[in-house]
């Protein structure tokens, strides 16, 4: 029946025990539903689509996937707007679907992670309708309501992040109710222990069903100050454009009263309690706050009983350069010394790595570059689909848009439809063999056609084979999974670690600039050949000479 779990059966004495640090090191490869592979022909990927394709997916060699929201929802921002948290939106399937998707991939030897929007729900949630009621109702402080200032403005100087105020005035009540995205997604109000309860209870209908963890959209929106106290100005000497878009006024504002604040480590705790309960699950949690990421994410995935891991736009935005990452890598080691970080280059919110970073004639260099990176240093790994085949971010027409966000900022930014466009498997087929429907919900680009899977797989050259490559190096290798990171002196635009674990010792190098340059050996350092893939450049005398874009990694003798 719609809505009840899949009781999971009682594990036999005879079952060998999972490896409940599974999630330590792994890759995961993140599927956006919408865009992976439509099976039933209206031009928007499923669920059945996702399972035909699970394959592929086991192929590459990566240890899980993440699944973007799939639940029942209106879709005005695309599924992160969930009116029914217990379901599967039909456009994608059913529970059934679903189930089949978690049991073919745990026969590829797949873990299955979920996303989990959690902050806020849809405004047709079944919750939200029936706290806008009235103030006296049993849900009626589910959500964050607040009276207006005597003038009638709202409560304070909060913004969404979707523009404009982070209020909308509700005139069944005569207050205003908090939303830091889209006014149709309201914010649950995390102060209410009843709403924690049942947040826990629609996780627990899922790990039921046999998930083996969530990734937790917004993490650190959860909690917001009852207070409710003005956010003060950002400095001008302390803006960064580079990580907060001028076009965008939310990023005039430190956040430090709508977001990170201290009670949600203690809901964290219940979440990690919960998921403790099951057998070898795993949470990694989207760190949303441009100013303090790693201040967050050292306090959210500190220790054993929060969060198993997070990730935050380190390399989601910056700059690709050495002394960007190395900066990164060092504050990591030393502000979480015994956290652990969730590493990537693209997902689903961000213009794709390869174009983020590089210009047109640089990727072909560039991209693979960028791959034995993100797979040698310290964390876990999202890899996001298509990043494999070296996608491009789509440039799309104003008439093509759908993401609210992309719509309000545009031409200026052009929102995040660029990196959600369908995923490309057949050359000769029309859309890329996507769909079989005359349209996709979003354009297939033409230059996307030329790295469909299909031509991809035959070419020992491509991108696609060095990430397989690559994978299957990172997991032989102890020291690149789940060892130490010591970061070392290199000439600019050089970025070099030590990578160590159980006896096992790597030099990695990576060149992050087009142009060529010669490195020193460190003191003591000597090299041996390790095998790895796609390596272009060589010690020669105590020193090696790297192309553009070249890269290497050797076993220290």
């Amino acid at each position: 029946m719609v809505g009840q779990p899949l009781m999971t059966e009682q594990k036999t004495e005879a079952e060998p025990m999972l490896d409940k640090n599974w999630w330590r090191g792994a890759v995961i490869y993140q599927i956006y539903p919408r865009s992976f592979q439509d099976h039933n022909g209206d031009g928007i990927g499923d669920l059945v689509g996702i399972t035909e394709r699970l394959d592929y997916v086991a192929d590459l060699g990566v240890d899980a996937i993440w699944l973007s929201p799939f639940f029942t929802s209106p879709m005005k921002d695309f599924g992160y707007d969930v009116s029914n948290y217990r379901d599967v939106d039909p456009i994608f399937g059913t529970l059934s679907d679903f189930d089949q998707l978690v049991k073919k991939a745990h026969t590829l030897k797949l873990k299955v992670i979920i996303d989990q929007v959690i902050s806020h729900c849809s405004d047709k949630h079944p919750w939200f309708a029936e706290s806008r009621l009235n103030r006296t109702n049993d849900r009626s402080d589910w959500f964050v309501w607040a009276d207006p200032k005597p003038d009638g403005t709202p409560p304070n100087n909060w913004l969404s992040i979707f523009g404009g105020s982070a209020w909308t005035w509700d005139s069944r009540r005569m207050q205003y109710y908090m939303h830091n995205f889209l006014a149709s997604q309201p914010d649950l109000n995390f102060h209410n222990p009843a709403v924690q309860e049942a947040l826990l209870d629609t996780m627990r209908f899922w790990l039921e069903r046999g998930v083996d963890g969530f990734r937790l959209d917004t993490v650190n929106f959860y909690f917001h100050s009852e207070g409710l106290e003005n956010n003060p100005v950002v400095k001008a000497e302390d803006f960064n454009a580079s990580t907060a878009p001028a076009v965008n006024p939310y990023n005039f504002q430190e956040h430090v009263y709508d977001k990170s604040r201290p009670e949600n480590l203690a809901f964290l705790q219940k979440l990690r309690a919960l998921t403790d309960k099951y057998d070898a699950k795993t949470t990694v949690g989207e760190i949303g706050d441009s100013q303090h990421q790693l201040e967050v994410m050292a306090a959210y995935t500190s220790g054993d009983d929060h969060l198993h891991m997070a990730y935050t736009f380190d390399y989601l935005g910056g700059e690709f350069s050495a002394a960007h990452f190395r900066k990164a890598i060092d504050t990591t080691e030393r502000e979480a010394p015994d956290g652990w970080i969730c590493l990537a280059f693209s997902n689903h919110d961000v213009v794709r790595h390869v174009s983020r970073w590089a210009t047109h004639d640089q990727q072909p260099a560039f991209a693979p570059l960028a791959a034995s990176l993100l797979l040698s240093m310290r964390g876990s790994v999202c890899l996001y689909q298509g990043e494999e085949l070296g996608l491009t971010e789509a440039e799309l027409s104003f008439d093509d848009l759908v993401d609210p966000y992309g719509i309000e900022f545009w031409p200026e930014f052009k929102g995040r439809d660029g990196c959600r466009t369908p995923m490309v498997w057949q050359t000769q087929s029309p859309l890329g063999g996507f769909t079989t429907a005359t349209r996709a919900w979003l354009p297939v680009p033409a230059d996307h056609m030329t790295k469909c899977v299909d031509r991809e797989t035959v070419d020992p050259a491509s991108l696609l084979n060095h990430y397989k490559a690559m994978l299957a190096f990172r997991r032989a290798h102890p020291a690149l999974e789940r060892g130490t990171i010591k970061t070392l002196d290199a000439p600019d635009g050089v970025l070099a670690f030590i990578r160590e674990e159980d006896g096992e010792k790597l030099f990695c190098a990576f060149n992050m600039t087009d142009t060529p340059v010669t490195m020193a050996l460190p003191p003591g350092v000597s090299l041996a050949a390790s095998g790895a893939p796609g390596i272009i450049a060589e010690p020669v005398a105590g020193s090696l000479s790297f192309p553009g874009f070249g890269a290497y990694i050797g076993t220290v003798k």
